[in-house]
């Protein structure tokens, strides 16, 4: 039962594991950057330690999601070299979002600090929206099998 349930989940299942572990990549880069900022960074200051934890996150993302969550077997260098330019575009537009949504939402009234990190419930909030929105655009766009695939 459990097996089947994987089985038939398995994108899903994994990329939430993956998606967690890119979230959890992303906080370690936050974190630390808005420490070197002092106790009260600027809204330009978290918007520079968002864009540092961006670059690491979409790098350890597109690994995962290519090896383990969609299992893209392309490895040929002009399919790799297309795969994985969709994949950082994607990124790129979920990245405006994680770059400035939460500095939106700080304006708005969500600034809440979180055991010591300022600004941490926008950034959450923002964390579940790109998670959600990358899950779609890898699945539609970038890792989208062909029907010759699918056969097989």
């Amino acid at each position: 039962m459990i097996k089947e349930l994987f089985s038939k989940y398995r994108s899903v299942i994994m990329y939430l594991i993956f998606g967690v572990a890119t979230t959890l990549v992303n906080w370690i880069v936050y974190v630390p950057c808005t420490k070197l900022f002092g106790s009260n960074p600027s809204e330009f200051e978290l918007t520079v330690c968002n864009a540092a934890a961006w670059v690491a996150a979409v790098a350890f993302a597109y690994i995962t999601n290519k090896l383990f969550v969609f299992e893209s077997k392309c490895t040929e260098r002009r399919f790799l070299l297309q795969e994985a330019a969709k994949f950082v575009g994607s990124r790129v537009f979920s990245g405006i979002f994680e770059i400035f949504l939460p500095g939106i939402l700080m304006t708005v009234g969500l600034s809440q600090t979180i055991f010591g990190v300022e600004g941490a419930l926008a950034k959450a909030i923002t964390s579940v929206v790109v998670i959600v929105m990358n899950y779609v655009l890898s699945k539609l766009i970038v890792f989208r099998k062909k029907k010759e695939d699918e056969k097989q």
